[in-house]
């Protein structure tokens, strides 16, 4: 019967050198201040990683609102945005790699010109 070992931990970055965890090397130019691997073996900056996927619990709420109380498309699709935001920020802090990043950052350009859309048709609304 073969054994089922559990990853290494990984120490703290060490005079510079690069941590490289389950993921492989970063390929993300951007890395954020939080150590890597520090944590976990398979999530590169924990922390980030946690705060954004509770960005996911909001977002959900929202749209189970939308369908729950019939509201408009538009709130829907800032809820959805906001969802994509939340998956796509815990994907790539979790393995740095350049297209989680990109899964990151797009979803926040859509969901601000979908926010500015609403904020504008309910200014337009009520005039």
């Amino acid at each position: 019967r073969r054994e089922v070992m559990a990853p290494p931990v990984v120490p703290a970055e060490e005079a510079g050198a690069r941590v490289v965890g389950y993921w492989g090397a970063p390929t993300a130019p951007l890395d954020w201040c939080e150590e890597n691997y520090v944590w976990s073996f398979f999530v590169a900056e924990f922390f980030n990683t946690i705060s954004n996927a509770c960005m996911t619990v909001p977002a959900l709420l929202g749209l189970w609102s939308c369908h729950r109380f019939a509201l408009e498309r538009r709130f829907f699709l800032c809820y959805l945005g906001l969802l994509l935001v939340g998956v796509g920020s815990t994907l790539f802090h979790g393995t740095l790699l350049y297209n989680m990043q990109l899964l990151d950052e797009l979803p926040m350009l859509i969901l601000a010109a979908q926010m500015v859309y609403t904020i504008d048709e309910i200014k337009t609304e009520n005039k």
